[in-house]
């Protein structure tokens, strides 16, 4: 990888552009790499001139892009917005850490991408191969640096990695397993539309080798089905359903998750076991996941221990425990309406659920007609996308619910303790992404728990 490297960039002048987690990661990279390499960082954040020495040159604060078209080889991080000026840019000059690993290791790599449940199903595959075999790594959206994995890949590794749209939208190469999940309305406040979203999102097929490679896809999600029904499926091809049974892959028959190859029927995982995965949610990032071992040669044993014990992640659905006989579940990775939905269904008992936060644009209509029906008694609404949840509530003129909105989250639970009925949940699934409030949805989450915590 490293040889690989200095090949791309030989006689090139480079620029990291962004410097959060993985523009830092890039950076560390070269200087461990390539100590003597002419740099240059670009970021809006003026905390970066830290970083300049006579090796590194720093271009931050609100021109930072001006400079943009200077450099022939641009190490993108995944939240710079170029949408205005990509076509001022060849496209060539862009890559990434996610370009650069998928060119390289492609042959190696089970990339997941999807707008809901990628961390899950990651997390659910990286732990279940790692009962099998210790070459294995875990990077990507999840939050580690591909770069920051290297000195542990050799070329046996299978590499798990999590693909959000953002890394996707400039490759040109793609995973030798993909794994697409789902479809929905997201990050509409980084992309033009919905449309370019999903363009990115299928970036991850478009680049296989029809003959190779290993697509994996959720045959349930309509917008999935539109769209391979216009681009040919790769000859290897595994689809997965809650509602159809049949077909290479996997589907759920007499509560036990069934896999097909094409040649022999096999019963991987029997739903009379335990597992701490809840919700048909959860058996789909499952039937996926499963798709995906199997296809990586993984046992029927490990794969079934590996579901068995798998324990989740935080902040997804996740249980904070029960206080003064209020039951309360922290699901603050729900950024969109039907995730909060998803939430609600599995836990069946809620009585207050806290939502709302940075407004992105997204279409609350779905999500409004659930909560005017559903059993809900206290909707607690923040943000500028929790006002305009209240508002569409309120036109539709329903006055039995308790409608509440608050300034912060601290008020949103103070609330929600005296609302709340004893043995019933409260549930903090926000419909909306936490940027205006908190760095990040992971932040929000801690933070709500330690509220409900709190005496």
């Amino acid at each position: 990888m490293i040889e690989f490297v200095k090949n791309k960039i030989a006689s090139k002048k480079i620029l990291i552009l962004g410097f959060g987690r993985e523009g830092e990661s890039s950076f560390r990279f070269f200087r461990k790499y390539f100590p003597k390499l002419q740099l240059t960082i670009a970021d809006q954040n003026s905390h970066i001139t830290k970083w300049e020495d006579e090796f590194t040159k720093i271009i931050a604060g609100p021109s930072y892009l001006d400079s943009i078209n200077e450099y022939d080889f641009i190490m993108k991080s995944p939240g710079i917005k170029l949408n205005t000026i990509s076509f001022q840019i060849p496209k060539h000059t862009i890559t990434s850490q996610t370009s650069l690993f998928l060119e390289y290791y492609t042959r190696q790599i089970i990339g997941v991408t999807g707008t809901k449940g990628k961390s899950t199903t990651v997390s659910l595959i990286y732990h279940t191969i790692k009962l099998f075999t210790d070459n294995v790594v875990l990077v990507g959206n999840i939050g580690v640096p591909a770069f920051d994995a290297i000195e542990y890949i050799n070329e046996n590794t299978i590499i798990v990695y999590e693909l959000s749209a953002h890394q996707l939208e400039y490759i040109n190469k793609a995973p030798h397993i993909a794994i697409l999940l789902n479809l929905f309305q997201e990050h509409l406040d980084y992309f033009n539309s919905f449309e370019a979203y999903q363009k990115a999102k299928m970036n991850i097929k478009k680049y296989q080798n029809n003959q190779n490679d290993i697509f994996i896809y959720n045959i349930d999600d309509p917008l999935i089905q539109q769209k391979i029904e216009i681009e040919r499926l790769p000859e290897n091809h595994y689809g997965y359903s809650l509602n159809i049974k049949g077909g290479k892959g996997c589907w759920i028959e007499d509560n036990k998750l069934i896999f097909y190859d094409g040649v022999s029927k096999t019963a991987v995982f029997d739903f009379k076991n335990e597992t701490y995965l809840k919700g048909d949610h959860n058996k789909v990032n499952m039937m996926a996941a499963v798709c995906a071992c199997k296809a990586c040669g993984i046992p029927n044993n490990a794969i079934e221990t590996g579901i068995s014990s798998f324990q989740g992640l935080a902040h997804r659905l996740e249980y904070v425990g029960v206080y003064d006989e209020i039951i309360y579940y922290n699901d603050s990775i729900a950024t969109i309406p039907e995730a909060t939905i998803q939430a609600v269904n599995t836990l069946k008992k809620v009585d207050t659920i806290i939502l709302g936060g940075f407004d992105r644009g997204i279409n609350y209509d779905l999500l409004i007609e659930y909560l005017i029906t559903s059993s809900i008694n206290n909707i607690i609404m923040l943000g500028k996308a929790g006002k305009r949840i209240m508002m569409g509530i309120n036109e539709k003129k329903h006055n039995s619910k308790n409608l509440f909105f608050v300034n912060s989250l601290e008020e949103g639970v103070k609330l929600a303790k005296q609302h709340t009925n004893k043995s019933g949940i409260c549930l903090l699934s926000p419909a909306a992404a936490s940027y205006d409030m908190f760095k990040n949805f992971e932040e929000r989450g801690t933070v709500y728990k330690k509220l409900v915590r709190e005496k």
